[in-house]
């Protein structure tokens, strides 16, 4: 059994904690919110984010990064993407050379257009870090439903490792060797999320979401192929499998803040309702300066960084899309 130290403590990073230490391994949770840190500690749950899902004893609530860190073998980032570097720069004077970093993060930090084990390589470049991504709603991971995820590294034996650590019965483990595919396939399918909820907002069809998925899919392989992806990462877990499960459930943010989009509320107050961070919404920014910046046609993303900057309606960059120049489908 290892020692864990969770930095963030929202319903993804509460999931993975409340597994881990169902497993036995044990577990330290801390957060930037002192209140919350206050009501997992009184309440043994996550009222706020994750309700009636108790903690084991093996769980205990960290009030310092420090505490939360020191002497563990695992440190998980579970903070939103664009507050990933302030989480592993605050971590940073804690880690030791023997601890091996995991996050869960998906996005692109807007500014740098980075992704998470590129801010990694360059705060941190002996950093053992591996990612994990895949269709995993928290709300069914911390009711231990079952679920599969990817990890990937750079160094086969730490995701290998990271595998045995998290897997169970109910949290099948599969390893991977693409870190850009996975870490892409994770940030951008949030934002075709997003495009199926404004679709769904806006009263369209099975078949409308069905293209929105296809074609987002291909973008997202696009643009990963530029950046040095393999493909078939795109036809995993991490890609096609995460772009399900986000674009079609309820407990998707994403797509509850599309839809909300769809049905006529102006993007910021969308996301405002939703309560937790969207991360689509800030990696549609980044995404289409990315694709601008290697030459990649994202039309999709494009149309829908639109909507959220108020350039256009949703109604109308729907018109744009489907009156697009007539192109062969694998072209």
């Amino acid at each position: 059994m290892k020692n864990v130290g969770v930095i963030g403590a929202g319903s993804w990073g509460t999931a993975l904690a409340i597994t881990l230490s169902n497993k036995g391994h044990s577990v330290k949770i801390w957060d930037l919110d002192e209140t919350h840190l206050n009501e997992l500690a009184e309440n043994r749950e996550n009222v706020r984010y994750l309700p009636g899902i108790k903690f084991s004893d093996n769980l205990q609530v960290a009030f310092t990064t420090e505490e939360s860190i020191s002497g563990a073998d695992i440190v998980l980032f579970s903070a939103p993407a664009q507050h990933f570097r302030s989480a592993l720069s605050g971590a940073l004077p804690y880690l030791t050379d023997d601890m091996v970093a995991v996050n869960v993060a998906k996005g692109i930090e807007q500014g740098s257009l980075k992704r998470m084990s590129e801010i990694a390589e360059e705060l941190a470049p002996s950093l053992k870090y591996v990612v994990l991504s895949g269709p995993s709603h928290a709300e069914e991971v911390g009711a231990a439903m079952p679920t599969t995820v990817a990890v990937a590294s750079k160094d086969k034996k730490l995701a290998e490792y990271i595998q045995d650590v998290f897997i169970t019965e109910r949290f099948r483990v599969y390893t991977a060797d693409d870190v850009v595919g996975i870490e892409l396939g994770g940030s951008l399918k949030n934002i075709i999320a997003l495009g199926a909820g404004i679709s769904d907002g806006m009263g369209f069809g099975d078949n409308a979401k069905a293209a929105l998925m296809t074609r987002g899919l291909a973008e997202m392989k696009r643009l990963g192929r530029a950046l040095g992806a393999d493909d078939a990462t795109f036809l995993g877990l991490a890609g096609v499998g995460d772009l399900i499960v986000t674009c079609t459930s309820m407990h998707s943010r994403n797509r509850r803040c599309g839809i909300m989009i769809g049905e006529g509320m102006d993007p910021k107050e969308a996301t405002e309702k939703v309560g937790m961070v969207v991360e689509g919404m800030f990696t549609a920014v980044a995404a289409k300066q990315l694709a601008e910046k290697v030459g990649v046609e994202m039309p999709i993303t494009f149309g829908i960084n639109d909507v959220i900057d108020g350039k256009i309606d949703a109604r109308s960059a729907v018109e744009k899309l489907m009156t697009r120049d007539k192109k062969n489908e694998l072209d």
